[in-house]
């Protein structure tokens, strides 16, 4: 039983998060649309993916050119940390059958972080889900509005939309480059992708700089 303030705090975090989450999905429909997708596709993309890292990510590659199988490629590679996620949330929400289909849907980074920070099960199964529908609500709302929106605009391009996506990275990658380490290999990953760009199609930089980054985790964690 969660107590009635408890259960307060949670929605109120939750809703909070979720219209954020729904203004940052504004960005990516208006995005998607100008990369060449039709609304139909890039609502697709955030009603099945359901990882903005991920669509951003297809979106940038198509909108460069690249081929959709290297946006797809890509889109799995940022989204392979959900699958980890996941395997820490088994625990906690104790779910089987359709509900551990609907629950693997939610794993994202926001509802991981609302879950793990709870000390009751029952209040982080409670703030998992909460979280979990408001951003998928919100989200899902954003990326139409962003999408009808840019596709009434005979050029929306002026409006900067194609600056949103790597404006929106550097803002999640800022808070994480305080350490020596994660800085070191964000540059490196920065000057491997810049020595590829000229020489290699679209896309192609982002999966070697992932492929790299993940062979240098697994390696420093064996070691």
């Amino acid at each position: 039983m969660i107590a009635s303030d408890a259960k307060r705090g949670i929605v109120r975090d939750a809703v909070g998060i979720g219209i954020a989450t729904g203004a940052y999905a504004v960005s990516f429909g208006a995005i998607s649309v100008t990369a060449g997708l039709s609304i139909a596709q890039t609502c697709a993309l955030s009603l099945l993916m359901f990882t903005g890292a991920s669509q951003f990510a297809f979106a940038g590659v198509i909108a460069a050119a690249g081929s959709p199988w290297a946006g797809a490629a890509a889109a799995m590679l940022l989204g392979t940390r959900n699958a980890l996620y996941g395997l820490r949330l088994t625990t906690l929400l104790e779910v089987s059958g359709v509900r551990r289909l609907l629950a693997a849907q939610l794993v994202i980074d926001e509802t991981t972080a609302m879950a793990i920070a709870r000390d009751e099960p029952a209040q982080s199964r409670f703030a998992f889900y909460a979280t979990g529908v408001a951003i998928f609500s919100l989200w899902n709302l954003g990326t139409l509005a962003g999408a009808i929106a840019t596709h009434a605009l005979p050029d929306p391009k002026v409006l900067g939309f194609d600056a949103a996506p790597p404006a929106a990275f550097l803002a999640l990658l800022a808070p994480r480059l305080r350490a020596r380490e994660p800085l070191a290999i964000a540059l490196a990953a920065a000057l491997v992708a810049l020595v590829l760009l000229p020489v290699v199609p679209a896309g192609v930089p982002l999966l070697v700089v992932a492929g790299l980054v993940v062979l240098y985790g697994l390696r420093r964690g064996s070691g």
